[in-house]
């Protein structure tokens, strides 16, 4: 399956105009694409399908319990699939069944190693105050998010161990996971280079 994808655009501050990819079959939406979430109308007549995972900015100023399902109501609306902790399975041109696996994923602060961990969720205390989100009430802070994280990746783990009784069967040939924080730092920024802030950006 072809795929076209789109992260990290921050509509919110930033001016781009997306356009469709010649001969892609699917639009993965990989988090972080508008924190005001208006932008994402951009995407509603898109000529192929759109999947999206969520990303941090998303919940700018918002209370997760109800920023969730008021976010997987607007993409309805709009014809984007959300996916979170959810596995959806696509029929691709070629035939092939490809099975998509989407989470947030957030981070457990451990991209340097367990050692480093109390630097990197010290590092991020700032941004976390500025990102100004809560869940039940309680501000957002580095150990909720690595909470948070943990969480994704056990669902992650068990998912993609999950037997597969084969494409006939009603399984996949292909898995595809899109999440919005990276699976290590070696998708990193350089431009960042191996930092304690930079552990915030992944989920090792």
């Amino acid at each position: 399956m072809r795929l076209q994808l789109f992260s990290d655009l921050h509509f919110e501050t930033e001016s781009f105009d997306p356009q469709p990819a010649p001969g892609a079959e699917l639009l993965v939406l990989a988090g972080d694409i508008d924190a005001g979430w208006t932008a994402l109308e951009r995407f509603a007549h898109w000529p192929v399908p759109v999947l999206m995972v969520a990303g941090n900015h998303e919940f700018d100023g918002r209370e997760l319990d109800q920023a969730w399902p008021a976010l997987r109501a607007h993409c309805a609306a709009l014809g984007i699939r959300l996916l979170e902790q959810e596995a959806l399975i696509l029929t691709a041109a070629d035939g092939q069944r490809v099975r998509f696996v989407g989470t947030v994923r957030w981070s457990d602060f451990d991209g340097l190693g367990i050692a480093q961990r109390p630097r990197a969720m010290r590092a991020a205390g700032y941004f976390l105050r500025l990102m100004g989100s809560t869940r039940s009430g309680v501000a957002i802070d580095a150990e909720l998010m690595r909470t948070e994280a943990l969480a994704c990746r056990r669902w992650l783990e068990d998912e993609l161990h999950r037997p597969n009784p084969g494409a006939a069967a009603g399984g996949w040939d292909t898995t595809v996971v899109i999440t919005h924080f990276a699976p290590s730092l070696k998708s990193a920024d350089p431009r960042f280079g191996r930092q304690p802030g930079t552990a915030s950006f992944c989920n090792a």
